[in-house]
């Protein structure tokens, strides 16, 4: 019973006041009012009489909201526009300012929802901006801090909750472009950031003061924060201040130990991402985080499996964050072997290789090359026999891709693997290009750029060893301080200059085509091979009507051809000699090589040089003949000046008015030739020949063919052939005979496992859409065309490879494009 007179005469008081506000008879009974209520605040205005502890305790519990809500429904009052502006902040906006900040907020922020653009929302925003830059939002997050903090609901805390987190968006969707700058978010959850750094700098004083704290509303503020996609605006500016913070406290290192171990587990991946990508280095991850990928489950899932398996976007610094973080501490290290168990397992899956996108694979490459120059030697060498089958098998995998960037990954790790496990003593070595991708990844072999200053001590190291340089130069000025040295008299005779001497060959290129089918038939001698190989093609484009009657000899030959003696350039060579051929007689030796593309006993690289040389044949035999160039119309400058500077008969005029036009350059001259002049295309008359026998026998695998199997390369390679002779035979006659069976070929494939092959299959598709005549698309493939829309949007939306989702939007820009020009224009052709 000794409590309630208190609360009575609170409640008394109160009411009072709440009348005078409503229906005051004068300014100064107003005044009155609000003086009173400032006195149940903490700040007390001079000549009150200041309540009881216990009246203030319950002003604040009970009705503070209340007041500040009547202030908020009495805003637009007389008596509040004719109180002068310095007697209205300090009353009005101070009750706002000065209570407890929980309550305040809310209301404020209730008060910007309902009411409408005016003076009056004008002022409650003002005054929000003056509770955000007197700081109250850390009092407000230090109050929940403690023990003895507000005793609210959970709803309440709730609803507050959303209240910080949303309130640039709130404010922008009631101000749109009257809102404040404080307001928006580049400038406001950095505010926030530095709120909850002074609410912690204050927890971790009221610890050494002995005074208990809970970090459970902080942390479900940070992981809101962060789970609605402000992860970076907040860790960055609060990571590089935790880190400075632990480097020497550990009530620090507590603190924030025990705020990740608070945030709810909805929130927790996206604050640790967040976090690890804003901090530092390894060290400082531990310091802030602990050992919490031990004890929590939802923590160890996100840093082991889901940064490093499912996701490819991290930075190289953040991957030697992570993984230098659990290698860090004895109790992490097993989840460091861990990840290595993971990572090789799937980088020598088969599975992966093939449907995953390269830059996942490059990730997970990166990662595992990490973790295994982090292993001690101990520790290898229990692994030892998980990682040669995860070498054995992940090469395989790699080196059977048809993606050149996918088998340089397996060189480059296969190369770093043995070369860590030091397997017998042999390590493998691979050729390949050293361009930035490979460098990256050999580059996570190296230590962390943590060790790397040690180095700076030993810059006198090169001056007190002796190199090699120094020593040859030593040496000539020994010689030359000797007095007595004897000098040979041959050396004062001057050498001949032999610069411009030419090695003589020994034998002759041959000059007819049928020595150099001979020679390239028998010969065993290096330099005779190479003169003939280097001559054959310009025999062959002299020499038509023998070409002709030896062609698919030579061609046999050349085919069948192996770079026996390291002849440079000898794969250019070859094949455009082979073109050369195809090109001056083409239906026997397209027949010859159509034939032979599924014939018995040719390797695979045979397969892929026959595919090449109809690809390179076709596209020359489409071009124009542009042999024999006809002159220039216009003569050139310097005979110009020649003729008239010799000439003495012409006017000093038009002497003038050649030099001038001799020395001005023009951006943009008239036609300086004839108008080309029309000839046929060689290439539609036997575009039969090139095309249909390819598709003849590409079912019916063979004991060392299987281009359906596991031959892929050839496959897709294959594809990417059919796809460009229908791009030549474009305005040909056959061309709509072409398109429709090489959508019939390429339908049953589309949806191949390789790449490559899916790569081909939307370049063919593309290719018949844009050789073939609109009316022939809409008549002889009007079935298969919508449907073949579908599918093309499916693989635009959800291909893992980015080039397949390219050519697929090309595609469907290119067919939507035909489709509405022949329906706008019924008899007009698709591209004029």
């Amino acid at each position: 019973m000794e409590d309630i007179s208190p609360n009575v005469e609170v409640r008394k008081v109160i009411s009072e006041c709440f009348r005078t506000i409503t229906s005051p008879s004068d300014n100064e009974n107003v005044v009155t009012a609000l003086r009173t209520l400032h006195t149940f605040l903490d700040e007390v205005p001079r000549g009150t009489i200041t309540p009881l502890p216990l009246q203030q305790e319950e002003f604040k519990r009970s009705h503070y909201t209340r007041t500040l809500q009547l202030l908020v429904e009495n805003i637009q009052a007389d008596w509040l526009h004719s109180l002068p502006a310095g007697q209205r902040a300090e009353l009005w906006d101070g009750l706002f300012l000065r209570g407890p900040p929980e309550q305040s907020l809310l209301v404020l922020m209730e008060g910007i929802r309902r009411l409408s653009p005016s003076t009056s929302l004008d002022l409650l925003v003002s005054i929000t901006e003056k509770f955000l830059q007197n700081g109250r939002l850390s009092e407000l997050l230090s109050n929940y801090c403690l023990e003895a903090g507000p005793s609210d609901s959970p709803q309440f805390r709730e609803t507050l909750l959303g209240r910080i987190v949303a309130l640039p968006d709130l404010t922008a969707n009631k101000l749109h472009c009257n809102n404040k700058l404080l307001f928006l978010p580049q400038q406001y959850y950095p505010l926030l950031a530095t709120s909850v750094l002074c609410a912690l700098e204050r927890t971790c004083r009221a610890l050494k003061d002995g005074t208990n704290c809970t970090l459970d509303f902080v942390a479900r503020v940070l992981g809101k924060l962060c789970i609605q996609g402000h992860s970076g605006v907040i860790m960055a500016a609060m990571a590089p201040k935790l880190s400075e913070r632990t480097r020497s406290d550990m009530v620090w290192q507590r603190i924030c130990w025990k705020l990740l171990d608070n945030v709810p587990q909805s929130c927790l991946e996206s604050v640790l991402t967040g976090l690890v990508q804003n901090v530092t280095g390894p060290d400082a991850l531990g310091r802030i985080m602990g050992n919490l990928v031990v004890n929590n489950k939802k923590a160890q899932f996100v840093i082991t499996h889901k940064l490093l398996l499912l996701q490819f976007r991290l930075e190289n610094q953040v991957l030697r964050t992570i993984l230098g973080y659990l290698a860090a501490d004895k109790d992490r290290r097993q989840l460091l072997i861990q990840v290595l168990r993971s990572l090789s397992q799937t980088w020598a899956n088969p599975s992966a290789v093939k449907h995953t996108p390269v830059e996942q694979q490059l990730y997970v490459s990166k990662a595992l090359l990490l973790c295994v120059s982090l292993l001690r030697d101990s520790e290898l060498q229990e692994l030892r026999s998980e990682l040669l089958q995860c070498l054995l098998g992940g090469m395989h995998s790699h080196l059977d891709s048809s993606v050149v960037r996918i088998r340089h990954m397996g060189m480059v790790v296969g190369e770093c693997l043995s070369s860590r496990m030091d397997i017998t003593g042999t390590r493998l070595k691979f050729e390949y290009e050293r361009d930035e991708e490979t460098q990256e990844l050999l580059s996570m072999m190296d230590p962390v750029c943590e060790n790397e200053p040690v180095l700076e001590n030993g810059d006198d190291v090169p001056a007190t060893n002796g190199s090699p340089s120094t020593e040859k130069q030593s040496k000539p000025e020994l010689m030359n301080n000797k007095p007595d040295s004897d000098l040979d008299s041959d050396d004062e005779l001057t050498p001949y200059d032999m610069s411009d001497d030419q090695q003589l060959d020994q034998a002759s290129p041959p000059r007819y085509l049928r020595d150099c089918l001979e020679t390239l038939m028998s010969s065993e001698d290096p330099e005779r091979v190479e003169l003939s190989l280097r001559v054959c093609e310009a025999l062959v484009k002299r020499n038509v009507f023998a070409a002709k009657e030896i062609s698919v000899q030579l061609t046999k030959v050349l085919l069948h051809m192996e770079d026996k003696y390291s002849i440079k350039d000898f794969l250019a060579l070859r094949l455009a000699a082979m073109v050369a051929l195809t090109v001056t007689d083409c239906v026997p030796v397209t027949q010859y090589l159509t034939t032979e593309f599924y014939s018995l006993n040719y390797s695979l690289r045979q397969r892929l040089d026959i595919l090449e040389v109809l690809c390179v044949a076709a596209e020359e035999l489409s071009k124009p003949i542009t042999d024999h160039r006809e002159p220039s119309v216009v003569p050139p400058a310097s005979t110009a000046l020649t003729l008239s500077s010799y000439n003495t008969d012409v006017p000093w005029q038009q002497v003038v008015e050649n030099r001038i036009k001799n020395k001005t350059k023009y951006l943009r001259k008239g036609a300086t030739r004839p108008p080309a002049k029309a000839c046929p295309n060689r290439y539609a008359p036997v575009a039969g020949h090139f095309f249909f026998p390819l598709l003849r026998n590409y079912d019916k695998p063979q004991v060392t063919f299987d281009m359906l199997g596991s031959d892929h390369l050839v496959l897709g390679k294959l594809i990417h052939t059919l796809g460009h002779l229908m791009h030549l035979a474009v305005n040909a006659p056959i061309a709509t005979q072409m398109g429709r069976a090489l959508l019939d070929f390429v339908w049953a494939v589309r949806y191949h496992v390789d790449q490559t092959v899916r790569r081909g299959v939307i370049f063919a598709v593309f290719s018949v859409f844009f050789s073939m005549p609109t009316e022939s698309l809409m008549v002889d493939l009007g079935e298969l065309l919508f449907e073949t829309r579908t599918w093309l949007a499916d693989v635009a939306e959800g291909d893992v490879d980015a080039e397949c989702r390219s050519l697929a939007v090309q595609s469907l820009v290119l067919l939507d494009k035909n489709l509405k020009n022949q329906l706008r224009h019924p008899k007009a052709l698709t591209f004029e």
